[in-house]
């Protein structure tokens, strides 16, 4: 039986050694090239350097190796077609039948806050690719491993049947056309987004998505359509996609959607809090001393609209907190974590699905590094791209426009209000009070009737709106808005301002002797 080639030329070299051992115990003959080639020397291995076999000299400063008919040769020619196996022969060529080969560190490189252009050129890897794309397109006869985690499949293969299955040579040939895709994605991306002057643009030139599915999905919004989920190729910590799901039924297109918006809210708050989530618009949204009060708060929002809804907590739910989720009915749960006895309580309601999705390491609310950058929405035929609007607000940004001045409390349910209308789809109008939703208006096209339809939810759920905190997503344009809320109870209203109006509103407000503070920040979401 021929002896078995195997090049193998790596920039990671993360258990490259115990690989490159276990395949020369195997019988398999050893090319490689630069570091590579001297750290399977220096652990005694018998090695041939690529230019030994080639008969090349590297050349360019080793820009040139493996860019040569020899090498290429060997990982190109059809073993089945005897024209092909001819020219080999006619060549002194020998066929390399195993290629291991990751890229040179590009991403990271332009990671690097000093990078220059210099250096992110000279991490553009060539020959690593070209080889890669050779033995990708030749397969059936070549296995090529572009990640150290494919080794102990490798291996595993190579030791029972002397040579890798078709099935997971496909599988690598696809692993390795999708490297090359995303390595070459994250070069367009950092050369299109350059300057003259040396900097990047936060938008390039031409955008790569770089997306890997995580699963197909029964349908999209509705029956008729078909939708899968992708995740980001590099995940942030703590991000929806992360999550692990511990038990339930296979999470919907509608669902996913859903969570994503519960989960961004809540990740928002410091102190334990709950939100829950009915078509993408936050029903109630509280904190509390635990999980528990959290959620009794949340749910008394609107017990109406809680039915069949989202649930998240930016803390672990514990026993006490399951059992009384358990009361209601609700598609999804999510949280940071989970008591034994939590999960316990919901295995007796085998179609919830619960999400464990693990803190970032920081700390029980340090959930930036799991915020989006940038936010994209489809449009025909294009994209609409903007920085995410993660923009909070301090106390001590705001304005207080009213004669009457805020309370430290009413300060408080303000800014509560606030953070809560950022996750409203517009027209938002909310109204808290104790750290606590007491009535949302949500996706109307008039901010007064987004008004008029929190005060009705209120008055379903038995809520009493006197005394309360009211936010605007955006500025009220003319003075009714402002009215409407305050016959229904409020007594300082949050808004952005703005308005060519805005002192007619402020004056309303002095005339209805409540208190008005502006943030110059607006907050729709379409």
């Amino acid at each position: 039986m021929k002896t078995m080639n195997a090049l193998i030329s790596v920039s990671d070299k993360t258990g490259v050694l115990e690989f490159a051992r276990e395949l020369h115990a195997l019988g398999i003959r050893l090319l490689s090239t630069g570091g590579t080639a001297r750290l399977l020397a220096d652990a005694g291995l018998p090695v041939t350097e690529v230019a030994d076999h080639t008969g090349f000299p590297e050349m360019l400063d080793g820009r040139v190796k493996t860019l040569h008919p020899t090498i290429h040769g060997g990982l190109l020619a059809r073993r089945d077609v005897p024209a092909h196996m001819a020219a080999l022969a006619a060549h002194g060529i020998d066929t390399i039948d195993l290629l291991v080969v990751n890229l040179y560190p590009f991403e990271a490189t332009v990671a690097q806050p000093g990078c220059t252009l210099e250096d992110a050129i000279e991490n553009i890897d060539i020959g690593g690719p070209a080889m890669v794309r050779s033995a990708a397109k030749n397969w059936k006869d070549v296995g090529v491993l572009t990640d150290a985690a494919q080794y102990p499949q490798a291996l595993a293969e190579l030791k029972t049947g002397g040579k890798l299955s078709d099935k997971t040579k496909f599988a690598f040939a696809v692993a390795a056309f999708n490297r090359i895709s995303a390595y070459d994605a994250a070069i367009s991306d950092y050369l299109s987004a350059r300057q003259d002057d040396g900097t990047h643009a936060l938008f390039p030139a031409q955008s790569n998505g770089r997306f890997v599915k995580l699963q197909d999905l029964r349908y999209g919004e509705n029956p008729h359509q078909q939708a899968a989920f992708y995740r980001d190729l590099h995940p942030a910590p703590g991000s929806l996609v992360t999550a692990r799901q511990l038990q339930g039924k296979e999470l919907s297109y509608n669902n996913i959607a859903d969570a994503d918006a519960a989960w961004e809210c809540v990740k928002s708050f410091e102190a334990p809090a709950c939100v829950i989530v009915k078509h993408a618009n936050p029903c109630g949204v509280a904190v509390g001393a635990d999980a528990l009060e959290a959620y009794a708060k949340a749910f008394k929002t609107d017990p109406t609209s809680a039915f069949g809804g989202i649930i998240a907590f930016n803390r672990p739910v514990d026993a006490a907190a399951a059992q009384a989720v358990a009361k209601q009915f609700v598609e999804v749960l999510m949280a940071p974590g989970y008591t034994p006895e939590a999960l316990d309580v919901f295995k007796g309601k085998a179609n919830v699905r619960v999400l464990e999705i693990a803190l970032p390491s920081g700390g029980a609310t340090d959930w930036d590094n799991g915020r989006n950058a940038i936010d994209v929405k489809r449009i025909g035929s294009g994209l609409l791209m903007q920085t995410a609007d993660n923009r909070e607000l301090a106390a001590h940004e705001l304005k207080v426009v009213s004669k009457k001045q805020p309370t430290p409390e009413q300060l408080q349910d303000l800014l509560f209000a606030w953070k809560v209308a950022k996750f409203v789809k517009s027209n938002a109008i909310v109204f808290c009070a104790g750290g606590m939703t007491m009535g949302v208006g949500a996706g109307q096209m008039s901010r007064l009737d987004s008004a008029r339809i929190a005060s009705i939810k209120a008055q379903h759920a038995g809520l009493s709106l006197a005394g309360t905190a009211v936010a605007s997503d955006a500025f009220f344009p003319f003075r009714d808005g402002l009215d409407v809320v305050v016959d229904a109870g409020a007594t300082c209203v949050i808004q952005p301002g703005g308005s060519m109006r805005d002192q007619e509103v402020i004056d309303a407000a002095d005339e209805r002797g409540v208190v008005m503070v502006l943030t110059g920040v607006r907050h729709f979401r379409h």
